[in-house]
């Protein structure tokens, strides 16, 4: 348990790491990441457990296989939702849904994805999307930690969708 919630707060945290270089905050959020300081003495006794830490860090990412949790392109996106099983979830806001959404797909918005936890099934394929793909790598992460293995995002996200002139659907 211990190891797949290491597992489940990196893949959150890349994204955040992403989200602050790419929106410039690179200075403020990033530096304080790459300095390295000593260990004060104070915290001396808890380097057995830092160094596990560290190590299971290390083997977690090691191990990440190559587009982990994703469905990279819209082309295995429409042969992902050619399984009927498959539950596509929009995790954007009510408004942005409304102005148009990858057909089939339900909404359940990012912040209210704990309270909607009915709406998503363990045993099928789900996949979430956003406009962007962190909103949706939130919500991975999220499911992740709450126990669901069946969840991918779709980083392309509707930008992607509609850039590759795929339908949209409204309602």
């Amino acid at each position: 348990m211990f190891q797949r919630t290491i597992q489940v707060l990196l893949l959150g945290f890349f994204p955040w790491v992403s989200l602050s270089v790419d929106v410039g905050q690179s200075s403020v959020f990033a530096a304080p990441l790459m300095e390295i300081d000593a260990i004060p003495q104070s915290s001396m006794q808890a380097l057995p457990q830092r160094l596990d830490l560290e190590s299971q860090v290390d083997r977690f990412l090691t191990s990440i296989p190559a587009n982990y949790y994703t469905i990279a392109t819209v082309e295995a996106l429409k042969t992902q939702l050619e399984n009927p099983q498959t539950l596509l979830v929009d995790v954007r806001e009510p408004s942005e849904y409304q102005s148009g959404h990858i057909p089939n797909a339900i909404t359940i918005p990012l912040r209210t994805l704990a309270h909607n936890l009915a709406q998503i099934p363990h045993d099928c394929p789900v996949v979430l999307y956003c406009s962007s793909g962190y909103r949706s790598a939130m919500g991975v992460m999220t499911l992740h930690l709450l126990g669901y293995e069946n969840v991918r995002g779709f980083p392309p996200s509707f930008k992607g969708w509609q850039a590759a002139g795929e339908a949209i659907a409204s309602r």
